[in-house]
């Protein structure tokens, strides 16, 4: 390709790129701030705006270069890489100047508590005082975000009361009068996701109620596991309560003619304490009829989330045995998971390969790559073994062989 039609092909998928942009809801980087002590602090980023020089194939000594707009999509796959390379040394930069064991004279000797929290291209900071993070922590990130070709939507940042609550990520963070700091799904976030449930259930008027449920079982499964880690369990039964509404509506579009009895009958049944259970009829996979049940968002179990170290790196081997335990311990809390760790058990006939001694739920298990992953080593079951928490250790400090031990014949039935 000669370097005019390089060119001429660069300008016309930018002016093409503009003009998609100009008929869609711009979408820039959304930066919500919270405050763990009293205030919060809210920024938006503008789409980062970057030359790129396009090396010209066949001419090694030639560069033209181009100006290219970069635009960060909510739904991209671009967008979080983009995001953490533009904003990165940003939380360093405040450790720097805002370090937590130096008091400031203007907080009456108290730290500034400023710290950053981020998530891809959504991060909040905090700060002791309003006056702080206005006349200090402002002014360096703006400065830190000029360097980049970046820049605070004035109308977009706030600065608020933590005990007002703020609204990141779809969640509510609030701190209420009995002192108490929870989190909760925010209220926009849960009526959009209802206004989409119900938008998928009035679409799908022409339905059977066991496709219908196919279409609504993931979403509920996704926002449900999405919210799963804070202070959820009050507002899935009322989303519980809504979709139950919105599909009683539904049955009675249907069937105009029946009475709420026949409906009743139909589309619910008791399965333990409920008595409103929505189900539809199905085939298996062999023509069997089957039930299928709506899957109920007040199911889902709350799990905290545990934080993942900053320092830690799935690439660095120090940290090996680390994330070799969070990974298990993921497995664990998760049916699929659970499967893998059960089906490990039985191919190792529950006994360990370092002492070759029964593994149960006393002495506890380790999950150890054959393989390191920093080596290469793949995920599959082949190349996972189960450990008693003391052989792990010593596979790790003394360089021990964990390879599958010499079964008996008759192996262990349980654990």
């Amino acid at each position: 390709m000669r370097a005019g039609e390089l060119h001429r092909r660069a300008a016309v998928d930018v002016a093409a790129d503009h003009a998609r942009r100009s008929n869609a809801e711009p979408s820039p980087l959304l930066s919500r701030a919270p405050s763990a002590i009293n205030v919060s602090l809210a920024i938006n980023i503008l789409p980062l705006r970057t030359e790129i020089k396009q090396r010209v194939p066949g001419s090694p000594t030639r560069y033209y270069s181009f100006k290219l707009e970069i635009t960060f999509c909510v739904r991209g796959v671009i967008s979080p890489a983009l995001a953490n390379c533009a904003l990165d040394g940003l939380e360093r930069l405040l450790k720097e100047k805002f370090p937590t064991s130096r008091p400031l004279p203007s907080l009456g000797g108290k730290s500034p508590c400023v710290n950053l929290i981020r998530y891809a291209d959504d991060f909040i900071i905090t700060g002791r005082t309003k006056e702080l993070l206005e006349g200090e922590v402002k002014p360096l990130i703006e400065q830190f975000l000029r360097e980049r070709g970046l820049e605070l939507s004035p109308r977009k940042t706030v600065i608020t009361h933590v005990e007002q609550g703020f609204d990141f990520l779809g969640q509510n963070v609030r701190k209420y009068p009995n002192g108490k700091l929870l989190i909760k799904p925010s209220k926009k976030n849960v009526k959009a996701f209802l206004v989409g449930i119900r938008k998928t259930i009035k679409a799908a008027l022409g339905m059977s109620a066991a496709d219908l449920i196919d279409w609504l079982n993931p979403k509920i499964r996704g926002w449900a596991n999405y919210h799963r880690h804070v202070v959820s369990k009050h507002v899935f039964h009322r989303v519980d309560h809504a979709i139950f509404i919105s599909l009683w509506q539904w049955a009675r579009r249907r069937h105009q003619q029946k009475s709420p009895g026949w409906l009743k009958r139909k589309y619910f049944e008791r399965q333990g304490h409920n008595n409103w259970r929505f189900f539809g009829e199905a085939c298996d996979n062999d023509g069997k009829p089957r039930k299928v049940h709506l899957l109920l968002a007040s199911r889902t179990p709350i799990q905290r989330h545990v934080k993942v170290k900053g320092e830690a790196n799935p690439y660095n081997p120090a940290y090996e045995t680390y994330f070799e335990k969070r990974e298990a311990d993921y497995m664990a809390a998760t049916f699929r998971g659970t499967q893998t760790l059960r089906f490990l058990w039985k191919f190792q006939r529950g006994l360990c390969p370092v002492c070759s001694l029964r593994i149960t739920r006393l002495t506890g298990w380790r999950l150890h790559y054959r393989v390191p992953r920093v080596l290469g080593g793949s995920t599959s079951a082949e190349n996972r073994v189960l450990l008693h928490p003391e052989c792990h250790d010593r596979v790790h400090r003394q360089g021990i062989s964990a390879s599958l031990p010499r079964l008996p014949e008759r192996g262990v039935q349980g654990a």
